[in-house]
């Protein structure tokens, strides 16, 4: 518990998202997305009343996107207790923050978070704590503390916060009843009930417990509030209590469970949030509160800075897909679909989902009545080393004057990641090795961007090898496609674009 106090002291040094622009909390992404429903996988020969409006919606371009704007460092903090250390010489440090955009510096400390090696505020501010984790995860890894993580490392670090965020089913969510924005662990706590002041989710047995609050009547003070939720319950033992003037933190114990509330004010209303576990879930629940206070935003919009959560989704996006079956089933990134009111193949007409995997981000659609198609063959063979890669994809229409050219990208592999990354479109785009052999995936997943409405930034590719793809497959009952001659030429016939339609 002791620990978990100290997590949240550092955190109390410096106010809510909410309430500066310079403390605002941004992380992303990687890490994490809203939860959505699947939709219902869908007969052929059920049609809904929205796909018969295909016509209209492969004339659809997608919206003018807004320029990003970056918001600036809150400057570095320091713990009161390095002060009193005896300085030793030290050799210099790497430049930390030269080249890396803003970004991509709150998707490291997210990850960090993820991954239980960072415990302070996610604000792109690459400090001596930010270094400290970077330097706890290097080493608990037996790899050499520098600080600074290369490629490969970075890449393992990405893949540890996704396998952290799927075990506990991280989403981010808007609760209707106070209005807030919430990130939760939605495995941890499935069951969903609505009061008259908040939303409550538990686990079945109530080992995990997440509430929202919201108080608003006359004479409200936020000092009014602390001192309440100080008291009740009377079984509070309090561990961390800290009081500004726009928002509060309390952690500490409850009976026999850990519980940690975070509340600000606006205009006369509070909102909160309080979350209680038991103690045998902190190996799991303690990085997960860390994220949950970072990303909470009692108030949407009010602060410059956007929240921990997903980049808003275009109305018309586009992707390519690789065609992996003469049947009609075709094989394209996850995040290219979601959220999708209608889905459509270039030239082929409406698609259905069937099949769909969050762990890996692929995602299997499904068209009708096209007898000419031509599936590809992926190698049996993954991706070694840092070898040089051939992309091919469909780029989004802006980008090639509204046409749908196949074309092709020189990168190369580092780790799980693709450099450089190609542009929008290219999601579900073919990777080819130096003998031009079909070896994966790309998945362009947009990193968190600092202001709230500005356009995505520049996304970060990484590779979905071969071996991971055909087992997706299997599971799906899918047989390989006949084998098929190497080359650029042999994989674009196997390409289509994919196009999303929200709401």
């Amino acid at each position: 518990m002791r620990a978990l106090g100290a997590v949240l002291v550092f955190l109390l040094a410096v106010p809510p998202a909410g309430a500066q622009t310079d403390n605002a909390i941004s992380p992303a992404g990687v890490a994490a997305k809203p939860a959505a429903q699947t939709s219902k996988f869908r007969h052929p020969a059920i049609r809904p009343a929205a796909l018969r409006g295909r016509p209209a919606i492969q004339r659809a371009q997608p919206p003018a996107q807004a320029p990003a704007s970056a918001a600036a460092g809150a400057g570095e903090i320091r713990l009161a207790a390095a002060a009193t250390r005896k300085r030793a010489p030290t050799p210099p440090e790497p430049a930390r923050d030269a080249g890396m955009p803003l970004a991509d510096r709150m998707a490291l400390q997210l990850d960090l978070a993820w991954s239980g090696d960072y415990n302070g505020l996610v604000n792109g501010e690459i400090n001596d704590k930010t270094t400290a984790a970077i330097k706890t995860f290097q080493r608990d890894r037996k790899l050499k503390e520098t600080g600074v993580l290369n490629p490969q490392e970075r890449a393992l670090l990405a893949a540890a916060a996704k396998a952290k965020q799927a075990l506990v089913g991280w989403s981010m969510v808007d609760d209707a009843v106070t209005g807030a924005r919430i990130g939760l662990p939605a495995k941890q706590v499935p069951n969903k009930s609505q009061g008259k002041n908040g939303t409550r989710w538990s686990s079945a047995q109530g080992q995990v417990q997440v509430e929202t609050f919201k108080i608003r009547e006359p004479g409200t003070t936020l000092a009014a509030v602390y001192e309440q939720q100080k008291k009740e319950p009377a079984t509070r033992k309090l561990e961390v209590n800290f009081l500004r003037p726009d928002f509060f933190i309390l952690a500490g114990m409850q009976n026999l469970k850990k519980f940690y509330v975070r509340a600000e004010i606006k205009d006369g209303e509070v909102r909160g949030m309080t979350v209680l576990y038991d103690q045998a879930t902190e190996t799991i629940m303690d990085p997960v509160v860390v994220v949950m206070s970072s990303a909470f935003t009692p108030f949407p919009g009010v602060s410059s800075v956007a929240m921990a959560g997903p980049i808003l989704k275009r109305k018309v996006e586009y992707g390519t897909g690789i065609v992996v079956s003469t049947a009609g089933h075709i094989l394209t990134d996850r995040e290219v679909t979601e959220g999708c009111n209608v889905i459509v193949v270039s030239g082929y007409g409406d698609a259905d989902r069937e099949a769909e995997d969050k762990s890996t981000g692929l995602a299997l659609l499904r068209i009708y009545g096209a007898p000419d198609l031509v599936a590809a063959t992926f190698s049996g063979d993954a991706a070694k080393g840092p070898p040089d890669l051939t992309l091919l994809g469909i780029a989004d229409p802006q980008s090639q004057g509204g046409g749908g050219a196949i074309s092709a990208k020189a990168a190369k592999a580092r780790g799980e990641t693709v450099d450089p990354a190609p542009q929008p479109g290219f999601s579900g785009a073919a990777v080819l090795d130096g003998q031009g052999r079909l070896v994966g995936m790309v998945e362009l997943k947009t990193p968190v961007v600092a202001n709230v409405g500005a356009a995505s930034a520049q996304p970060q590719a990484t590779l979905v090898a071969a071996p991971t793809i055909r087992a997706f497959l299997a599971a799906q009952k899918l047989a390989p496609a006949a084998a098929r001659r190497p080359g650029v030429d042999a994989a674009k016939a196997s390409l289509v674009r994919v196009i999303c339609v929200r709401k």
